[in-house]
């Protein structure tokens, strides 16, 4: 799998992340039919985006874009995951999500523990993964995105303060 190395797009463009309330976050994503040089200089933004605030995982929507694209990089392994859709998912897991798109902010969420996925990469090349725990989590809450979701939505319970969430721990 080509992967993107974390660092390496120093020179690339922080974009604005939309934040609830934003009309654009409900809204349903479309397919990428081929990919272009603006689009992979969006992938490229991304990642510098999501690195600098320090976010596991970014989809096209969260920048205000309304293409199926999600960039995922969980303990130093990034990935590019273009039109995704879920194949398969089993077990469950019930933890703590925040959002960029949602500052501030955390609450409980049950997702899959492990997933199966097809998708492009970014040589629009069909692939599929399998991810358990954090990573199935990240891809499964980006891919929310793509379908005007926010992870708001299936919270157990009230959302809490994430600075007092991390104090606590």
């Amino acid at each position: 799998m080509k992967t993107v190395e974390r660092g390496k797009f120093k020179k690339m463009a922080l974009r604005q992340i939309r934040t609830i309330g934003d009309e654009i976050l409900t809204k349903k994503s479309k397919d990428v039919k081929e990919m272009t040089p603006r689009l992979k200089e969006l992938i490229k933004d991304m990642f510098e985006t999501l690195y600098d605030l320090n976010g596991v995982g970014l989809a096209a929507p969260q920048v205000g874009i309304l293409k199926k694209i999600i960039v995922v990089d969980v303990e130093d392994e990034p990935h590019v995951l273009i039109n995704p859709e879920l194949l398969e998912s089993s077990g469950e897991q019930t933890g703590t999500e925040g959002c960029l798109s949602v500052p501030g902010k955390c609450g409980t969420v049950t997702r899959p523990n492990h997933i199966k996925v097809r998708f492009k990469n970014e040589d629009m090349e069909t692939e599929e993964m399998e991810a358990t725990e954090l990573m199935a989590r990240a891809i499964c809450h980006e891919m929310d995105h793509l379908v005007g979701e926010l992870y708001v939505e299936k919270v157990e319970g009230p959302l809490r303060d994430q600075e007092e969430e991390e104090e606590a721990s």
